[in-house]
């Protein structure tokens, strides 16, 4: 039988009430409390607490505080990734970031979801992952849905709501975000 946790994984339906999940997240909010509270910018000692909350990435992301998250151990991060002020990431699922990504001020990916079933939706949730390719820009404001793939040197407009997949080399923009032209060679607009 599977752990809540392993259904998490997964992608099956499973209880975020469960202990050991409750206890995870306390971990992180106690890290990401010492970043957006007591550090707040960016130091030597910083840099370590990001690493732990971010154990499965480089060592090279940048974090404007504040920053939230639900674990942190499920966000990957290649190198040379920045993270501008207010980004939530809601990583109960696997969220992959390339390398050289920037993501804009207020920016929010989302792994968890909900059933739409109401009487499931009720005591469990569900996650699908996130992957975003090297190179990217994700503008301001931007909100990338459960189950989003963004390929690699794709620039995402402001207060666009990323709902399917972008892409390679291309310029998304809306609600829903749309395609509306490919980047050529040098990614320049």
């Amino acid at each position: 039988m599977k752990s809540e946790k392993e259904k998490m994984l997964s992608g099956e339906n499973y209880s975020a009430a469960n202990k050991e999940l409750v206890k995870e997240r306390i971990h992180a909010k106690k890290l990401l409390y010492k970043i957006n509270v007591t550090e707040y910018w960016m130091n030597k000692s910083t840099r370590k607490l990001i690493a732990e909350l971010l154990s499965n990435s480089k060592n090279v992301v940048h974090i404007e505080p504040p920053f939230h998250c639900d674990y942190g151990y499920n966000i990957e991060c290649g190198e040379n990734v920045f993270f501008n002020v207010n980004c939530v990431v809601l990583d109960s699922m696997k969220v992959t970031i390339g390398s050289n990504v920037l993501f804009g001020p207020g920016v929010h990916i989302y792994t968890a979801s909900h059933p739409l079933n109401k009487l499931e939706r009720q005591n469990t949730e569900i996650a699908k992952p996130v992957n975003i390719g090297d190179d990217c820009w994700i503008g301001g404001q931007v909100v990338i849905c459960p189950g989003v793939t963004i390929g690699s040197g794709s620039v995402i407009g402001a207060g666009s709501v990323v709902t399917k997949d972008i892409p390679e080399n291309c310029l998304a923009v809306g609600n829903p975000a749309k395609v509306i032209r490919k980047l050529n060679e040098n990614n320049e607009l």
